[in-house]
């Protein structure tokens, strides 16, 4: 099982070999395997044990990554980065468009990378000297005071010897935050444009419907109109004609339902893309056909999804950051060694001011003796962090491969669904037009008119419902693919050590 060990009591040899296998780790994926080796030697390394772990290492390691997905299909490599275009609504790419540009949730993300790029440089300037310079003038006061001024100039400079790899521990840490908010970033757009385009398929569903509504309104005041005739004919009792008119209230009472349901998906999108509500409703509410995805999808082998998921590379990078605060953790324990200067000149008198310069260089070591446990309890958080980490990482990969088999299940559902449904409408299309022109002829009783009709309206609704199903769980299904992210528009997302 694979874990991190709580060896407080490190030494000099166990740092330096956490830094060779997370150095390690780093290239490995530098290079794109994506062999899952860089958290795992991370762990590794905190538990003391210098022997990396490849692709092939995995189930020991008790790594769930199957090596295919349970239906059995052979990998088909499909690109999912603009995986919205292929539903061909113009409407939907313009919506995407304007949210990866405009979303406020994202631009708060973005500010969050910011952060961690400064802090990165922050980071950075620890392996550098601190310089700063000061002067002033002065006056005497008094009787016997001097009258004339007084000028000085100094500087003063420090630097820490990273003896013990604190320094670069806290750099390391730094650029994988920095990677952590880059891949958080790219997984908010993910789940982002995913939701504009599941909320867009729900307004052309709901659109649909609405149309189907009015169309169906229409023939009820036909037949609200026959019965009305044929009951002053003497041909039917009131009957028919009260039966007629509740169909009609019922369907009309769905229309406004409808029509609030369609306005709330619209504000919802408006919100998504950054603008006030308003314009949404304007492109949605029209009859345009529900999007149909494309007839097949190809599912990529379960290590190449994982590599193509951000929330697990995410995930993955949170975890070397935190194995790297474990070592600047320990490194507090061990001996401290700083360089401390100054320089300076004084005179009265600007013209002589460098004629004596003084200065003085220091190098002082500092340990640690008694702090009442609190280092050695920052150092049990550090490695309670990594161990969180690690187990943040692996739960990300089983969310994917669970996404991915249950987002391929419902596609392949719906898709069946859509099947069926088209044959149920058709039959209950033929049903009630035999129904209204047997009522018409007096062959048959209202009753059996309703009920024909009410299939009719419940056949063509479920239709609706089952093919914006079907392109739900095809964005569903590309979304668990890693879809909505494209690596090459984040140049400046990624450390070099992580870059994807």
């Amino acid at each position: 099982m694979l874990g991190i060990t709580g060896n407080r009591g490190a030494a000099i040899t166990q740092f330096e070999r956490q830094l060779q296998v997370l150095r390690l780790s780093a290239d490995l994926i530098r290079r794109n395997s994506f062999r899952l080796a860089g958290p795992i030697a991370a762990s590794l390394a905190l538990g003391g044990c210098g022997q990396s772990i490849t692709y092939a290492d995995l189930p020991a390691a008790n790594i769930p990554v199957p090596e295919q997905w349970s239906a059995g299909a052979a990998p088909l490599e499909t690109d999912v980065t603009d995986y919205w275009l292929a539903l061909n609504d113009p409407a939907l790419a313009e919506f995407v468009a304007l949210a990866a540009e405009n979303n406020l949730d994202l631009a708060q993300s973005a500010a969050r990378l910011a952060q961690a790029r400064e802090a990165l440089v922050i980071a950075r300037a620890g392996r550098l000297p601190a310089v700063s310079a000061s002067g002033g003038v002065s006056r005497e006061v008094g009787d016997f005071a001097e009258r004339s001024l007084q000028f000085s100039v100094g500087a003063d400079a420090s630097w820490e010897a990273d003896l013990f790899g604190q320094i670069t521990g806290s750099v390391d840490a730094a650029s994988a935050d920095l990677a952590s908010a880059g891949y958080s970033l790219a997984d908010l757009q993910r789940i982002i444009i995913g939701n504009v385009a599941v909320s867009t398929i729900s307004a052309r569903s709901t659109a649909a419907q609405l149309a189907i509504a009015r169309d169906t309104l229409v023939n009820q005041d036909d037949n609200l109109q026959i019965a009305r005739w044929r009951n002053q004919a003497g041909l039917v009792s009131s009957l028919d004609v009260e039966q007629a008119r509740v169909q009609r209230a019922q369907t009309a009472a769905s229309i406004p339902a409808l029509e609030s349901d369609l306005a709330a998906t619209a504000n919802a999108i408006s919100t998504l893309i950054g603008e006030p509500p308003g314009r949404v409703l304007a492109l949605l509410d029209n009859t345009a056909r529900i999007p149909r995805p494309p007839e097949t999808v190809g599912l990529a082998a379960p290590a190449e999804v994982l590599r193509r998921r951000p929330d697990v590379r995410a995930a993955e990078a949170g975890l070397l950051a935190s194995s790297a605060r474990v070592g600047v953790a320990r490194a507090q324990l061990l001996p401290l060694v700083r360089l401390t200067g100054t320089v300076g000149s004084g005179s009265i008198g600007i013209g002589n001011l460098f004629d004596i310069i003084t200065g003085n260089l220091f190098a002082g070591v500092s340990q640690l003796i008694f702090d009442g446990g609190r280092t050695r309890a920052q150092v049990g958080s550090a490695e309670a962090a990594a161990e969180g980490a690690l187990a943040a990482w692996r739960q990300s990969i089983l969310i994917a491969l669970e996404d991915v088999e249950s987002g391929s299940a419902s596609l392949s559902a719906a898709r069946q669904r859509v099947a069926l449904f088209a044959e149920a409408r058709e039959a209950a299309e033929n049903a009630a037009i035999l129904a209204r022109s047997q009522y018409q002829a007096g062959l048959t009783d209202f009753r059996t008119l309703l009920t024909a009709e009410n299939q009719l309206l419940s056949a063509r609704n479920s239709q609706v419902a089952s093919e914006a199903q079907r392109a739900s769980a095809f964005v569903t299904l590309t979304q668990a693919l890693g879809g909505g992210w494209d690596p090459g528009n984040y140049p400046e997302t990624f450390s070099p050590g992580l870059d994807p």
